[in-house]
């Protein structure tokens, strides 16, 4: 998961910590594990009753069996390669369900990791397996532009990663326009304006997304993600806690620990779509099919665990500490997310037991043979 971050005068990429101390993202992802574990199942499934192997791999007419896959959006740490392994052991599953285990024996695997081109891809190798049963390769780049040959990718996976915008929506940052967010840095309890120009540079990012992979993808290939993705009126903790990290700025500012003006000009690069958006934008798109969208509500962890108040602003601080960085100044990091984390702990959020830690999407699309 990183973001991109696009300003008219500058084009940013604020990648997650990489490394492995106690601040990187590998060490504070165990958050994003429960839901990719969850996810595999789905996709599993997906591989096993809805991808024709005859059709993208047998029938092909090059000689030599490959099936290539991609994660894109892969940051670092574990969760990558537990999807990147479930995807092959479902296909060697369908294969030995049709009884084509000699096949099995003999397709090779291509795996590609993908993120942003200043993304720390030197911890991604580290952790691949010496032993590993794929050729790796690492692929910098925005996952919304094109990144591969035509008709070449058989599996697209991408986890948490689609919710981050190419760039600040338009004007919210503007004080002489209409959608302008002043003293915020997220749209749940702003304007109308302000939520339109969200939801606007969401669906063209997700657009250029699908356009891109409909190029790519082999037809009958299939494309799986997984999207923070919250209902209306929905009582879940993860766009709340954007408004906490605003307010958390604002009590910084009149403090003097930043200025008003930097906090005014500040705005996340992200939308957590509902899923009715979601499926809209999908079905517009004329490529794909969907053949399965499946909600999942985390549990209240954070009753059983006292530990999860610091799990998860760690782990907001691996994902973010870049983008605040730039903007902000790197003194102000530590005190920044140590009063966060007091403000959560404080806040209703916490407190509030009908609140959901996190409300996501599952989908799976096919790429259209027509």
């Amino acid at each position: 998961m990183t973001s991109e971050v696009e300003g008219s005068q500058r084009h940013q990429v604020f990648p997650v910590n990489g490394g492995e101390d106690e601040l990187s993202y590998k060490r504070n992802s165990s958050l994003q594990k429960k839901g990719v574990d969850a996810f595999n199942v789905f996709i599993k499934e997906g591989i096993l009753e809805k991808l024709d192997l005859d059709q993208v791999i047998i029938s092909s007419p090059i000689s030599h069996k490959a099936f290539n896959m991609v994660d894109m959006g892969c940051a670092v740490g574990a969760n990558t390669l537990a999807a990147v392994q479930n995807v092959m052991d479902s296909v060697h599953l369908k294969l030995h369900s049709q009884g084509l285990d000699h096949l099995s024996k003999t397709l090779e695997f291509q795996v590609f990791f993908n993120d942003l081109v200043s993304s720390d891809f030197n911890t991604v190798f580290r952790s691949i397996p010496s032993d590993k049963p794929y050729y790796a390769a690492g692929v910098p780049g925005s996952f919304y532009n094109r990144l591969f040959l035509k008709s070449s990718l058989h599996f697209v996976y991408s986890g948490y990663s689609l919710h981050w915008l190419s760039k600040v929506p338009e004007g919210v940052a503007d004080e002489s326009s209409p959608a302008y967010n002043k003293g915020k840095i997220y749209w749940t309890t702003s304007s109308k304006e302000v939520a339109e120009a969200y939801e606007a540079q969401f669906a063209r990012d997700f657009d250029s997304f699908l356009g891109a992979r409909a190029l790519e993808v082999v037809p009958g290939g299939l494309v799986a993600f997984s999207i923070v993705s919250v209902p209306p009126n929905s009582k879940c903790i993860t766009p709340t806690l954007f408004d906490l990290m605003g307010s958390v700025l604002l009590d910084m500012a009149a403090m003097g620990l930043t200025s008003e003006e930097k906090v005014k000009s500040f705005n996340l690069p992200v939308y957590l779509p509902t899923p009715a958006q979601l499926e809209v934008l999908i079905k517009r798109n004329p490529n794909f099919t969907l053949e399965r969208m499946e909600a999942l509500v985390r549990p209240r962890e954070f009753l059983l665990d006292p530990d999860f108040p610091h799990q998860i602003i760690m782990h907001y601080r691996a994902v973010m500490e870049g983008l605040f960085s730039d903007h902000f100044g790197t003194q102000i990091i530590n005190n920044l997310f140590d009063q966060f984390e007091k403000k959560f702990k404080e806040s209703s959020v916490f407190l509030d037991l009908s609140y959901k830690q996190v409300i996501e999407s599952f989908v799976l699309l096919k790429r259209k043979t027509y």
